[in-house]
């Protein structure tokens, strides 16, 4: 690994601070140390920290710099991993923001090098962020809500519907859509094909809103993050929003609905469409026609067929 320009070296002093800036930027402050060894500072098990240099040495040759390299200092990290107090690696994504932090001088610094391993794998899946979640209190929503719905169904789900936000049912079970939109949605699922085991059900937000308001501006920031990362560790092939909260939200508009429901658009790779809510559906039953339309345009992509009974629309 190089990890100074070949043209104009940087002082090994600078290459620490800029690697020691870097994980406190990431909020990693501790690490394991090597008890064994001399009492020189060590910042991986038996990697030794040389002296920083002389002040006449802020400028060194390549060859005067060999043995102060974070290579060379760091030389038997692939013997004894590095491992991240208390809460395990940082995300891809958190490292990028991280860097860029930096001074541009030091930026280039600062690419996890392949001789540092962590003990576990940066990868997210649904578990870890639920834990990261926690009992959640970031928003105002908390105040009023019994329980938190993260999310269920398949972890891998080629198919995602993502909704606006728990109801009273949802609210008391923990889970999504299981009050009268939910046993609609449940039969527009198995009206694909599929069933609920199938697929994957999300919402913009993961509390209750008091008496089914739609969620403000302030709780959806606070709130898709998370679910930004559910999608990232589910990796679907489609995304169908259910309702304008749901599509607004993930499409960056404040256009209507009806302007733009049917349509394919791109979601960090994954094709997204948006339909209306179940609990539309319930109010304007006449709108069930459409959304069998928009549905069947997902069973295309995915290669399904209705089964025999085939309707014209959802039942219910």
């Amino acid at each position: 690994m190089v990890i100074m320009d070949s043209t104009r070296p940087v002082p090994a002093h600078k290459q620490l601070e800029a690697w020691l800036q870097y994980f406190d930027d990431l909020g990693i402050g501790s690490f394991y140390r090597d008890r064994e060894g001399s009492s020189q500072t060590k910042l991986v098990d038996g990697a030794r920290i040389a002296e920083p240099p002389a002040a006449a040495e802020t400028e060194c040759s390549p060859a005067a710099a060999e043995g102060r390299t974070l290579p060379t200092l760091l030389e038997r990290a692939d013997e004894t991993p590095l491992r991240v107090l208390p809460d395990g690696p940082p995300t891809a994504r958190v490292a990028d923001e991280a860097r860029r932090t930096l001074p541009p001088e030091l930026r280039a610094l600062v690419h996890p090098p392949p001789l540092l391993r962590f003990d576990e794998p940066v990868v997210e899946n649904l578990e870890s962020i639920s834990a990261d979640l926690g009992d959640c209190t970031r928003c105002k929503l908390h105040r009023k809500r019994h329980k938190i719905v993260f999310g269920a169904g398949n972890p891998a789900a080629a198919l995602v519907f993502v909704g606006e936000g728990p109801g009273h049912d949802e609210d008391m079970q923990g889970l999504p859509f299981v009050g009268r939109a939910g046993k609609l949605l449940t039969q527009m699922i198995e009206a694909m094909s599929l069933t609920r085991d199938d697929v994957y059900i999300a919402n913009i937000v993961k509390c209750r809103p008091p008496e089914n308001r739609t969620p403000q501006e302030d709780e959806i920031a606070t709130c898709m993050p998370f679910l930004e990362r559910q999608l990232g560790a589910i990796k679907p092939e489609i995304i169908v929003c259910l309702g304008s909260t749901a599509a607004q939200t993930l499409l960056g508009t404040k256009k209507s609905i009806s302007a733009f429901r049917g349509q394919w658009f791109d979601y960090q790779g994954a094709k997204l469409i948006s339909t209306y809510h179940p609990a539309y559906l319930l109010r304007n039953p006449n709108a069930k026609s459409d959304v069998w339309m928009d549905l069947k345009k997902v069973m295309a992509v995915l290669g399904l067929k209705p089964p025999a009974r085939d309707a014209s629309r959802p039942r219910g």
